[in-house]
């Protein structure tokens, strides 16, 4: 089953409340993970990620926190999965991992399908905004 990783949802979770709130509020990694009862931890790493790829900014001091960068109408789902994990959720093992993970690569009846499907979840993801989900 494709599932996301808890990183990838709390950082949408992150995003969603940036998106939800007034422009250019500053938020704390603290106030999220308190408010959405994440891990305040795995939020930072998530947050600092989210930071290196420039979808959202890093503010250090005592008012400091994070802010949005873009409108979340430009940031695609697809974009802040990759910031966070660096690859696509991907269906099927054998495109995953490549062929010689699977003993039935070449005969496999359902990869070529599960491989149209792949395409259309990746579409999906690229397609998709924050905007989409606030």
């Amino acid at each position: 089953m494709l599932r996301l990783s808890k990183r990838v949802e709390y950082g949408l979770i992150a995003l969603r409340h940036f998106a939800a709130i007034q422009e250019g509020t500053v938020c704390t990694a603290k106030e999220i993970s308190q408010k959405y009862n994440v891990p305040h931890e795995l939020l930072a790493k998530v947050l600092q990620k989210l930071a290196q790829a420039r979808i959202i900014q890093s503010y250090q001091g005592v008012r400091g926190g994070y802010v949005l960068v873009h409108h979340p109408s430009s940031i695609k789902i697809s974009h802040v999965i990759n910031a966070i994990e660096h690859e696509k959720p991907m269906l099927a093992e054998c495109y995953a991992d490549g062929p010689e993970s699977c003993i039935i690569f070449d005969d496999c009846t359902i990869r070529r399908p599960l491989g149209k499907i792949q395409k259309n979840i990746n579409h999906f993801f690229h397609s998709m905004s924050i905007a989409e989900i606030v």
